[in-house]
């Protein structure tokens, strides 16, 4: 995605497609939300995950090319 693309995305529209994304890998992103204290640079604040969740999220990434 270019940059001036980038500044375009609504954070809250990016943060609820993840989390539906995720979701139907089976993941969840408990902490997954809008960085608030940055509005300028419309972050999405992805959290802390345990190391299972992040494997998921991994496999969930490489698809089939890995099994």
């Amino acid at each position: 995605m270019a940059k001036n693309q980038t500044q375009d995305v609504d954070p809250y529209t990016a943060m609820e497609s993840l989390r539906e994304a995720l979701s139907e890998a089976g993941i969840v992103f408990p902490s997954l939300s809008v960085d608030h204290s940055s509005p300028d640079l419309r972050l999405v604040e992805l959290g802390r995950v345990r190391a299972d969740v992040a494997l998921r999220l991994a496999e969930a990434l490489r698809g089939d090319r890995e099994q």
